[in-house]
């Protein structure tokens, strides 16, 4: 009976102690690296101010409170953090690294594409 007991007890310890483990492993994203044009989450592929450079769109919409966005291929992935890096690269192609959840990504580096 204590022998039962035992292991009960062990399992449910074991239980408590992986649970929050498996749970952060889910909840915490992929690391990506891609690779795009950096933009604005409402615009897009397409700015919608035409007599304006696509970097000077960018920067007007961030300001309206947009958030920056990458531009690949057909996907448009929000970015979140290093916004003076994003605005220094506004409409140019970089290779962006960091964490992706759903379509966002917490970008960790951004460098020019080669």
């Amino acid at each position: 009976m204590k022998i039962m007991l035992s292991v009960k007890a062990i399992l449910v310890l074991a239980a408590a102690v992986l649970a929050p483990l498996v749970i952060l492993a889910q909840t915490s994203g992929d690391q990506k690296t891609l690779t795009g044009v950096v933009s604005d989450a409402m615009c897009g592929q397409t700015h919608m101010m035409k007599d304006k450079p696509a970097a000077e769109c960018l920067r007007y919409c961030v300001k309206q409170g947009t958030k920056y966005a990458l531009v690949a291929g057909k996907n448009v992935y929000t970015l979140e953090g290093h916004e003076v890096d994003l605005d220094k690269y506004a409409a140019q192609k970089v290779t962006v690294k960091g964490t992706m959840k759903g379509e966002t990504m917490t970008v960790e580096s951004i460098l020019p594409a080669k």
